[in-house]
């Protein structure tokens, strides 16, 4: 084990990375608590793997600064950090056993064979793979490769976890149970951990933080709810699953309440004291918080329109409402509604997000 003066109270980030006249990484900055698990999201090229391997010490920042527990490390090399990563692609030795795989790391110090076995058969029995020291990696699911991998990183005691997109090669279903475990063992050892993934899914599950970049610039830093509820601007919303965006010119704002026209449509949100009557800005609200049919709900805005497209999801839909010539709403339902149908909707003013206009 790492001695207490190598433990993880803090990182801190402040780097930028350039490739000639290219940005892809821009200032970000960002404090790291212990026993945090912070997930970097974002759509492909947004930077995410850029900034781990920068904090891994895979490639150097071309400005700025890492610090841990106050002291900069960004000049040191990847296995002076003490860091542990699992990689996309596992990066497991095709030659070696589970075992031998596991243990390599602890070979390179001075460990009795003893203390080596004793902390091997530890991390295959946290990863549920007791019974499996002499298989090759050939021999394993992928599901098994990556535990192999994870044991690889723990087994040296890490003070941080550093994870770059290590479920995309699963299937759906093993991803989720994997997510489970990776959780699990986060929780179980007290890790601090640092998270890459483009799957929206996997950083609500898994995350304390989530830290959402688009083209190397960080758009919203906060907790799964913050960003999944509430956020900050149309990129994040569109990327959290905010199907329905409205164009519209604030006609007034009252207790609290601002009603927007636009697109064909009015409808009213939550505003802010800063939300001015004559603004131009984007209302959102997503496809399953649209509610279908039925009597109009007290404090909901009320439309209507025609069934263009339904994609069948297994116990609901999603719709495509023609309300007009400008403007189509996207639904998910798990009321029978078939093409041509005209139905009425409802946007909830909880449910509807105000957003500056891009």
């Amino acid at each position: 084990m790492n001695g207490p003066g190598d433990r993880l109270d803090s990182l801190k980030l402040g780097i930028t990375k350039r490739y000639g006249n290219k940005t892809v990484l821009d200032n970000l900055e960002l404090d790291i608590r212990k026993g945090e698990f912070v997930t970097f999201l974002g759509p492909s090229g947004c930077g995410k793997s850029t900034a781990l391997s920068i904090v891994a010490g895979l490639i150097a920042a071309t400005e700025g600064e890492i610090r841990l527990n106050g002291a900069r490390v960004d000049h040191l090399p990847p296995e002076k950090r003490a860091f542990g990563m699992v990689f996309q692609n596992y990066a497991l030795f095709p030659h070696m056993t589970v075992f031998d795989n596991v243990s390599f790391g602890l070979t390179l110090k001075p460990l009795s064979k003893e203390e080596i076995k004793k902390r091997t058969d530890a991390m295959l029995k946290l990863v549920q793979l007791t019974g499996y020291e002499e298989r090759y990696p050939g021999q394993l699911s992928g599901g098994q490769q990556q535990r192999v991998a994870i044991a690889r990183a723990l087994v040296l005691h890490p003070r941080l976890m550093l994870f770059d997109e290590p479920l995309s090669n699963l299937d759906a279903k093993l991803r989720v149970e994997m997510r489970a475990e990776i959780k699990q063992i986060h929780a179980a050892l007290g890790l601090t951990s640092i998270y890459v993934t483009h799957d929206q899914a996997e950083a609500l599950s898994l995350s304390d933080r989530i830290v959402l970049l688009r083209n190397g610039v960080l758009m919203q830093s906060g907790t799964p709810q913050e960003i999944h509820d509430r956020p900050k601007n149309v990129f994040v919303a569109d990327f959290m699953g905010f199907r329905n965006f409205f164009k519209v010119r604030i006609a007034s704002v009252s207790n609290g309440i601002a009603e927007g026209v636009g697109d064909g449509i009015r409808i009213r949100a939550r505003a802010g004291a800063d939300v001015r009557v004559d603004t131009d800005m984007v209302m959102a609200i997503r496809p399953d918080d649209i509610r279908a049919g039925g009597e109009v709900v007290s404090g909901a805005e009320d439309v209507s329109g025609r069934v263009e497209v339904v994609e069948y999801l297994g116990r609901e839909q999603e719709a495509a409402i023609r309300i007009n010539d400008n403007t189509r709403v996207w639904l998910r339902t798990a009321e029978a509604i078939r093409t041509a149908d005209t139905i009425g909707l409802q946007f909830p003013i909880d449910k509807v997000v105000l957003l500056p206009a891009e």
